[in-house]
């Protein structure tokens, strides 16, 4: 006994090999999207440079973090060379707002830090480390 003769004896009704064809009016129709109708899932996503010389600079970084699409590279070395205490501050204000959004956050060299939201993750190597 066939596969289709089994299927069609555990079914219990009939069983119908012929090709059923689409209505005329359906074979040639389609529909056109235009590029703004896929929405905010296939947006670009930005790497954006910021440079952080006080703490106030931490508000646009945090702006676009929020948006979803943007992955920042920040140079802290400004700030650092200008009140420690400051970065410190700006750096905690930067990880919250990651946690938040479900992002990750990770220092490279001694004055970048990049800043990715929740789609992206860092690579971590001996010289990457994680923003505790």
């Amino acid at each position: 006994m066939g596969f289709f003769s089994q299927l069609k004896e555990s079914l219990g009704g009939t069983f119908s090999t012929e090709v059923l064809e689409e209505p005329e009016e359906l074979v040639d129709d389609y529909v056109e999207l235009a590029p703004e109708s896929f929405g905010k899932n296939n947006e670009k996503v930005q790497v954006r440079p910021f440079i952080i010389e006080d703490f106030e600079g931490v508000r646009d970084i945090l702006d676009s973090l929020r948006v979803g699409n943007t992955i920042a590279l920040i140079n802290i070395k400004p700030l650092k060379d200008k009140d420690i205490v400051e970065l410190k501050r700006a750096i905690n204000k930067i990880k919250k707002t990651c946690d938040a959004i479900g992002g990750d956050v990770a220092g490279f060299g001694d004055d970048w830090i990049c800043v990715t939201p929740a789609f992206a993750n860092i690579y971590r190597t001996q010289k990457t480390e994680k923003l505790d």
